[in-house]
C-alpha cells in the first residue's frame, strides 16, 4: 500500500505545516494562510478516507 503510505506522509507534513502557521500567526486561526492550510489538510484526509472506504468494499 505505497500510495497509502505516501498519502499518510503528505497528511503528516500538512499537519506540521498547519501547526507552524498557527504558531507564526500567534494562534490566529482566522488568518488566511492558516485557513488555506487547514483546507489542504482536510482534502488530504478526505482522500485518505475515500481510499480506505473503497478498499474495504473490495
Amino acid at each position: 500500500m505505497v500510495m497509502s503510505l505516501d498519502l499518510k506522509n503528505q497528511i503528516e507534513k500538512a499537519r506540521h505545516n498547519l501547526h507552524m502557521l498557527v504558531e507564526l500567526n500567534e494562534g490566529g486561526l482566522g488568518h488566511p494562510d492558516v485557513i488555506r492550510q487547514s483546507m489542504a489538510l482536510d482534502e488530504l484526509i478526505n482522500e485518505y478516507n475515500r481510499m480506505n472506504r473503497s478498499q474495504k468494499r473490495t
